[in-house]
C-alpha cells in the first residue's frame, strides 16, 4: 500500500473502475451469447431482438472505451453476416 495520500487514492479509483469496467464487459459478453443462442437455435424473432439489444451493448462498450471503436465495428459485422444467413 503507498505512503502518499494522491497514490493511496488512485491505487481506491483504478480497483473501482476495474470493477466497473469487469461488470460492463460481463454484460457485454452475455448480451453476445444470448444472439448467438438465438442464432444456434434457429428462432428468427429472437434473434432479430438479440441482434437489436447485442449491437446496443458493443456500441455502449466501445463509447466507454471497452472496446476499440474498430473491434466493436467488427463484432457488429459479424453478427449482421450470422444474422443475414439465417433468412
Amino acid at each position: 500500500m503507498p505512503n502518499i495520500k494522491s497514490a493511496k487514492k488512485r491505487v481506491l479509483v483504478a480497483q473501482a473502475k476495474a470493477e466497473r469496467n469487469k461488470s460492463a464487459k460481463s454484460a457485454l459478453k452475455t448480451q453476445l451469447k444470448k444472439f448467438n443462442a438465438a442464432v444456434a437455435e434457429g428462432d428468427r424473432n429472437e434473434a432479430d431482438a438479440a441482434y437489436k439489444a447485442a449491437v446496443k451493448a458493443v456500441d455502449k462498450a466501445a463509447a466507454k472505451g471497452l472496446l476499440h471503436k474498430n473491434t466493436a465495428a467488427n463484432k457488429k459485422s459479424g453478427m449482421t453476416i450470422r444474422l443475414t444467413k439465417m433468412a
